[in-house]
């Protein structure tokens, strides 16, 4: 994506195509497959499918998705879910991108945007386009519009078409679109990188068809620690023939590399109808749609950017009926309620003409209170006021400020890091056991509650539900004995040990939102420096926010750590120029301390409703 965005070229792309016989197998759910590539500007030949409903009368809208993970499977996916849109008759169309599956070209992923210099430059702007003007002109009984949706990657896809639309486009739905892959989404967290995730997705779609990574021991904790340096990943398995993880080791830093990838540097204008979905509870993009929903809504000047948040991990309100998420359930078909009242008829609305959209600005769905809110403004701007929940000693947290001095610390060993799961940690993809990453987010807590290397502070038992609607932020006041550090904090839900409605939760630790933050960070992404062993420091680390009520009888726990394994590499705690080249010497035992007093009032903002 490059620093500006020039129109396309309104000229007519010439473009072909070849259109497969219809066979048995080409019907399903009372629809037609066909199969064409499509040509884009520069001639390369993109695989694209079209499913239609096999008793069409009269035009239909087209719903486009692009996507890096099988246009056949993606399309099967909605046709023989016989979901509501499916049901709703539109004109289904797929497409790979450039070097996937049926799709000619080569595949790079998260393409950055073109530089406008070049007018023979393409990226998935200029895709979409060309793939959205040929089938607006040459679909038969087709009605002329054109709306798009997709989920992680497939809503990264949408939002680039938004960037520039094709007049055709009409409605948009970006679904857990990643915005900044450094600064909080799939791979780096304020600059911290997310291992186990990054390693196994590189390894897997870095390539022209899906490929799992072989591990050759169950528990992935063990072997990534056995693993030693990140150096070892290309010396021992990828071999520098996987060319995200090369990006990923030479662009360490947020460079522009990532700056070029960042979605809203580029979001200029909102002209389509756009509706921004997201999970509370996703394991992969949170950060992103937050992120573009506002930048989006700086710049919306008619009405046309919505938002809706429900309890579902990455991409849950799209399968399933999401009245529970593991354990915790949320008395409400949450997943069927989106799909049916606000998926399908923000489509027939906008595609359509059929119905009167009947949506706030912000649609969240409060976990605790368990049911739905309608916001005229996310984050909230009535209703709500800041207020601070403070560290204390002897593991207490409260709303008064502390006085006095006070300091907690812990050791922290890169030998032993904490892991951010109870063990054994399966791998993501793949193999046996059925992975159970989608729903790490909403584990039991108490697998690190207690250990020497975490700090814990919690309140009293509430006397009256406390809702927190809005942005969340931890200061925490540090030091360390090393040169560099991460520090990983979590908003925790304690439920009460007599919970008769299930017994298995008494007494859980449910995750509400937590984040890492890597300390040679702190003064700038762009250029890390060492830390000052010893020296206090201020560190803001944003958690994102949250809709959510921790009801009467339960308590408000937040647990600080600084290693948070294999979900997040370990920090060698030793600064060095660049952590996917240390060496084994360079990880050392640490001593953090987290201040807890008057000068130094380590705390969580939050933004509380008020009753």
């Amino acid at each position: 994506m490059s620093t500006s965005f020039l129109r396309l070229a309104t000229a007519a792309v010439v473009v072909s195509v070849s259109v497969g016989r219809l066979a048995a197998q080409d019907v399903s759910n009372g629809y037609q497959r066909t199969t064409t590539m499509i040509a884009m500007r520069d001639g390369v030949r993109l695989h694209t499918v079209i499913w239609r409903p096999v008793d069409q009368t009269g035009p239909l809208p087209i719903i486009l998705e692009r996507t890096p993970y099988d246009a056949e499977g993606q399309c099967r996916t909605v046709i023989d879910g016989a979901g509501t849109l499916a049901q709703a008759r539109y004109l289904f169309v797929c497409q790979d991108l450039r070097g996937k599956y049926g799709s000619e070209g080569t595949f790079s992923m998260i393409r950055p945007t073109r530089n406008p210099a070049d007018a023979k430059a393409i990226d998935e702007t200029t895709d979409a386009w060309d793939a959205i003007e040929w089938l607006a002109k040459n679909v038969p009984n087709s009605n002329g519009r054109v709306g798009m949706r997709g989920i992680s990657y497939g809503g990264w896809t949408t939002m680039m078409a938004l960037l520039d639309p094709h007049p055709a486009l009409k409605a948009a739905s970006p679904q857990a679109s990643p915005d900044d892959m450094f600064q909080g989404d799939d791979f780096f967290h304020n600059g911290a990188f997310r291992l186990s995730y990054g390693f196994e997705y590189v390894a897997a779609v870095d390539g022209q068809r899906f490929t799992p990574f072989d591990f050759d021991r169950l528990d992935t904790y063990e072997w990534f620690l056995r693993l030693g340096g990140l150096a070892n990943v290309d010396a021992r398995y990828f071999h520098r023939a996987k060319p995200a993880w090369t990006d990923f080791t030479s662009h360490h830093t947020f460079d522009e590399y990532w700056k070029a990838r960042k979605v809203i540097r580029h979001v200029t204008k909102v002209t389509v109808p756009t509706l921004t979905v997201a999970g509370w509870w996703d394991q992969e993009d949170f950060y992103g749609p937050m992120t573009i929903y506002e930048k989006m809504e700086s710049l919306d000047t008619k009405g046309l950017n919505y938002l809706v948040v429900g309890p579902w991990n990455h991409g849950g309100w799209a399968r399933g009926d999401g009245a529970k998420l593991g354990p915790i359930s949320f008395g409400a078909e949450t997943s069927v309620f989106f799909r049916d009242s606000v998926e399908a008829r923000w489509f027939a609305h906008w595609l359509k003409d059929e119905g009167r959209l009947d949506l706030p600005e912000a649609l969240t769905f409060r976990p605790g209170s368990n049911a739905w809110q309608r916001h005229a403004a996310w984050p909230p701007k009535a209703g709500v006021s800041r207020r601070q929940l403070y560290f204390h000693p002897n593991g207490k947290l409260a709303w008064t400020k502390p006085t006095g001095a006070g300091v907690e610390s812990f050791v922290s060993d890169p030998a032993r890091p904490v892991p951010y799961r109870a063990r054994p940690i399966v791998p993501l993809y793949g193999g046996s056991p059925v992975s159970t990453w989608p729903i790490w987010q909403v584990d039991d807590q108490r697998h690190a509650h207690l250990r020497p290397d975490v700090l814990t502070f919690e309140t009293d038992p509430l006397a009256d539900d406390v809702t927190l609607s809005g942005k969340i932020v931890a200061n925490l006041f540090a030091s360390t004995t090393g040169t560099d550090a991460d520090w990983i904090v979590k908003l925790i839900d304690v439920y009460p040990e007599d919970h008769p409605a299930d017994i298995r939760l008494g007494g859980y630790q449910l995750m509400v939102v937590g984040d890492v933050f890597r300390g040679r960070f702190l003064k700038s992404y762009e250029r890390p420096a060492p830390l000052v062993p010893g020296r206090v420091v201020p560190y803001r680390i944003g958690l994102h926010s949250a809709d959510y009520t921790f009801k009467k009888g339960h308590k408000i726990m937040v647990q600080v750590q600084s290693t948070w394994f294999p979900l997040i590499d370990r920090n060698p705690q030793t600064f060095v120029p660049n952590i996917f080249e240390a060496k084994d010497a360079a990880y050392r035992v640490a001593t953090h301390r987290v201040h807890r007093s008057a000068a130094y009032p380590s705390h969580l903002d939050v933004s509380v409703a008020e009753r």
